[in-house]
């Protein structure tokens, strides 16, 4: 469109505006609210049908051809030419006069200058330039305006969907909505063609984040108590994404999918050669990924079954000593174990033979082993062995990432760039217990997090969102540090006997205590929304946005004055420790709130005296 005509049409259409306002101002300051005479029909400048500005038919005024070239998209008409002079003593448009025709005047009736009238105001609507709305959605290309709004979030999308018809379409794309979708996490794995409408998947993704958010506050849901009465005491527990592995002094590790509800989960089979029952040895430590899962016994034996196959283990080694610590990588078939003074990496090759993939020899016995998440090509893991905190990395000699004599690790945690780690102070010097944090890359130290009287005693940084890191202490308090200013932006009050297990998100905390209890608290408010007890100490806490996996471990593995036997084991029940799942969604079925004890079925070999709430066939009806 030509600057010039652009100009015209504004000009003579602030006129228009100003020539309408002008008798509503002189009625109010005069006071006059008398309505018009019948006869009389007040003329707008340039469109009156008679009198002396009237304009012979069929030729409208040039911005009303302007107009119409505006809304069909068209070019711009030709210069206008001025508006013709007008006698002596007669008002102009500009001057905001009227004139009013001749009272014994028939009043002709033009309907091509009600059209334009018509076409100006649906004009003013739409482009409102009394607010100088830009013309850009008219002269710019659809998707260079597109390119524009992907830099404004769903507040302003909102907003600028009200503006115009043009603007509403622009500001619910669908490649816009489905950008915010894969920015806030929803639907992750779909593609823009899955969905027809991606802005009401929002809308019902937010109502339905909303909706977990007041479940998990109130602790609305339902609980479950994940139990394997054969197994005897339990000895380790650990879960990704919904699936539970644990492992009991029988030597049977189980599973549990508590995504689907199965709790009839198979039983991994050992691979430890044809001994008798009951002479299998302990469970010291268990893993699982998407697609592996790891056991390690007390006699050095490692199970590793796959998830896609079946019960029989795929890979079994076998170490010379107790196994002391064990890593499996949150993606992908990479397995440390530490045994003595030996780290292994077991891994398979690219024709899927397990092999060792790297073997290190430390000056220490190793407390705590991790595999760093997305290392590439070779495995890297970090050990800490008492107070030396050693790099390894497969194809590379062992590297010290830390070592002050006399102070020893309490607790590690590793994300894919950094190292965290807390270290209790002794001797003369004692300046607190400290959390320290190195970068991988530099080996370098970034940070030393803390002063506290107490020991360290569990860290996450794996999981806990971007520049923050979440630890449990002695001293009974749950600390959140913010790494950019390197102080406690939280510091709460939790556990009596310590804080023992502790994970965080973007507003919640869920931490277990050596007593057994498990408290959930808002973080940003800092207080405790609700609390669950149980009698062994809490060792394993996973949550995501509508699940929590908590796990009591009893420390005692063979209670005192106990005998186990499998003929009796309803006496020692509270000897064996318990795993609770929670689910808060709201889209569970009533029959999947009860308390799996009491949706037991007739088909189980022995049933005990505590087991009184059977289900019987016709609750179903």
């Amino acid at each position: 469109m030509a600057e010039a005509g652009l100009d015209e049409f504004r000009r003579r259409w602030r006129e228009e505006l100003a020539l309408r306002e002008e008798p509503a101002k002189r009625r109010r300051r005069s006071g006059e609210g008398a309505a018009r005479e019948p006869g009389s029909r007040w003329s707008r400048c340039g469109a009156a049908p008679g009198g002396a500005s009237a304009q012979p038919a069929g030729a409208a005024p040039g911005y009303f051809e302007l107009a119409k070239s505006l809304l069909e998209g068209g070019e711009c008409p030709p210069a206008l030419a001025p508006p013709p002079a007008r006698p002596a003593g007669e008002p102009s448009c500009s001057s905001g006069g009227r004139v009013p025709p001749a009272p014994d005047a028939p009043q002709p009736e033009h309907p091509e200058s009600a059209g334009d009238d018509r076409l100006l105001e649906q004009l003013i609507r739409d482009l409102n330039e009394i607010n100088e709305i830009p013309f850009f959605d008219i002269q710019l290309p659809y998707e260079l305006a597109l390119k524009i709004f992907q830099y404004l979030g769903r507040t302003e999308l909102g907003r600028c969907a009200q503006v115009s018809r043009t603007w509403k379409v622009l500001a619910e794309d669908e490649v816009l909505w489905y950008r915010l979708c894969r920015q806030e996490g929803y639907l992750p794995d779909t593609t823009i063609s899955d969905c027809s409408c991606w802005k009401l998947v929002f809308q019902e993704s937010r109502a339905k984040e909303h909706t977990l958010r007041t479940n998990w506050k109130n602790r609305n849901g339902a609980v479950s108590q994940l139990q394997y009465e054969l197994g005897n005491v339990l000895c380790d527990v650990h879960s990704c994404d919904g699936v539970v592995i644990a492992g009991y002094t029988s030597g049977d590790v189980r599973l549990w999918d508590t995504r689907t509800w199965d709790y009839t989960a198979p039983i991994l089979e050992p691979m430890h050669g044809a001994a008798e029952p009951g002479s299998q040895p302990h469970v010291s430590f268990v893993r699982i990924n998407n697609s592996l899962a790891v056991a390690a016994y007390e006699d050095g034996t490692v199970n590793v079954w796959s998830l896609m196959i079946g019960r029989d283990p795929v890979h079994c080694y076998q170490h010379n000593l107790r196994i002391q610590a064990l890593a499996l990588s949150l993606e992908g078939a990479t397995i440390a174990t530490a045994s003595g003074f030996e780290v292994r990496v077991e891994c398979p090759d690219e024709k899927g033979y397990w092999e060792t993939a790297a073997h290190f020899e430390v000056q220490k016995l190793v407390n705590f082993l991790h595999l760093i998440p997305d290392a590439g090509r070779y495995p890297v893991a970090v050990a800490a062995a008492e107070d030396v905190v050693y790099l390894l990395k497969a194809e590379s000699p062992a590297r010290v990432l830390h070592s002050v004599y006399g102070q020893p690790v309490t607790c590690l945690d590793v994300s894919s760039k950094e190292a965290a780690f807390g270290v209790k102070s002794l001797g003369w010097m004692n300046e607190g217990n400290k959390i320290l944090l190195y970068s991988l890359q530099t080996s370098q130290c970034l940070a030393a997090l803390g002063s506290s009287l107490g020991d360290f005693t569990c860290i996450n940084l794996r999981n806990s969102p971007p520049h923050l890191l979440v630890t449990g202490n002695k001293d009974r308090r749950v600390r959140v540090y913010d790494l950019r200013s390197g102080t406690a932006s939280c510091s709460l009050y939790a556990h009596q006997l310590g804080v023992s297990a502790v994970q965080m998100d973007d507003w919640k905390i869920v931490s277990g205590g050596e007593e057994g209890l498990v408290c959930v608290w808002d973080q940003r408010m800092g207080n405790k929304l609700w609390e669950m007890h149980a009698r062994h100490p809490v060792r394993h806490v996973w949550f995501n946005t509508h699940s929590l996996i908590t796990a009591n471990i009893p420390d005692e593995k063979s209670p005192r004055g106990a005998s186990i036997l499998d003929d009796d084991l309803t006496a020692h029940r509270r000897h064996r420790g318990i795993i609770y799942a929670y689910e808060f969604s709201m889209d569970q079925l009533a029959l999947e709130s009860v308390l799996p004890i009491c949706r037991s079925s007739y088909e189980e070999v022995a049933g005990y005296n505590y087991n009184i709430g059977l289900a019987v066939p016709y609750d179903n009806i």
